[in-house]
């Protein structure tokens, strides 16, 4: 999501004052002076309805509040060390109740405080903020749903068959970003997506698990997911040997009872199918003792193999 460092134009900016710097010093390996810091604020995003049509609930713009304390700003998403420009540490909600969003609700934005060093690497984007060139970031948040403003399903499900943008019965249909799952980083940008907040909204990565170790942040899992997949597939086969075993000795004890038993082993646990190949394989043992070409302790017995012959 996009979000805009000053509100209407002006930022929030220079030294901090004795408890800013107090609550800088928390996030820094030495303590820090005020001459040392330069502080600002940012808009990181509201509860009005962007350019996507989308929007974050109340509740998830409460959770965002504390995952994105210590977050790192970085510039155009590069997650370098060597890009890591300024963090944040505070954040609150305010709101504004003489302004109503698109959808009814009283205005709600979440609002933090950042910092950064004086340093001569940082002199120029300093310079930046203080002359309004550097106005929009980015973050990088994920949420667990998209849900419609309209049906309060799953926003595109099988439930739900409405179009961001619509309007349905005098209700503006929007993806309502709900329940914060994390919140990754902030980085400077150029053009914001939420007209307020200027937030550029990343619901976590597209295609699950495997996009995510395919994106920038997740590459550096690529050999561990790649082994864990060798291992899943290794597992899958030995799920698929274990119900045609139990499938194999039902057959051979109990035949009755393997129509009911072949529908059933797709639901059932891997430790209920072991118990049951167990219990099959000792019934089966029972049913069809081992012949032996050997005779017993001080017995004599002649064998001619007749009973081996096919």
């Amino acid at each position: 999501m996009n979000l805009k460092i000053v509100k209407e134009g002006k930022a929030a900016s220079g030294m901090p004052a004795e408890t800013e710097l107090e609550a800088i010093n928390a996030f820094a390996k030495t303590a820090l002076t005020a001459e040392e810091v330069y502080t600002f604020s940012v808009i990181l995003c509201d509860n009005e309805v962007d350019r996507d049509n989308e929007r974050f609930t109340e509740g998830t713009l409460a959770e965002l509040r504390e995952l994105f304390v210590g977050k790192t700003g970085i510039c155009d998403h590069d997650w370098r060390t060597a890009n890591q420009k300024a963090r944040i540490y505070r954040t609150e909600l305010v709101s504004d109740p003489e302004r109503r969003t698109a959808m009814g609700a009283v205005y709600q934005a979440l609002k933090a405080y950042a910092y950064m060093l004086r340093t001569p690497s940082n002199a120029e984007l300093i310079a930046e903020i203080e002359g309004g060139i550097k106005k929009e970031t980015s973050v990088g948040c994920a949420v667990a749903r998209v849900l419609c403003s309209v049906c309060g399903q799953e926003l595109g499900g099988d439930g739900c068959g409405h179009v961001k943008g619509e309007t349905y019965g005098g209700t503006l249909c929007c993806g309502e970003l709900d329940g914060a799952v994390d919140a990754y980083e902030w980085s400077f940008v150029a053009v914001p997506a939420q007209r307020d907040a200027g937030v550029t909204k990343r619901f976590g990565q597209k295609g699950g698990l495997k996009g995510f170790v395919e994106s920038p942040r997740g590459a550096r899992f690529a050999g561990e997911f790649e082994a864990l997949s060798k291992d899943a597939a290794l597992g899958r086969q030995y799920l698929a040997e274990l119900k045609r075993e139990v499938l194999r000795l039902c057959l051979v004890c109990d035949e009755g009872m393997y129509p009911v038993l072949s529908g059933a082993v797709d639901s059932m646990p891997p430790d209920a199918l072991m118990e049951l190949r167990k219990h099959y394989g000792e019934k089966s043992t029972e049913l069809y003792p081992p012949a032996t070409q050997l005779p017993g302790k001080q017995e004599v017995t002649r064998f001619d193999g007749a009973a081996f012959q096919i």
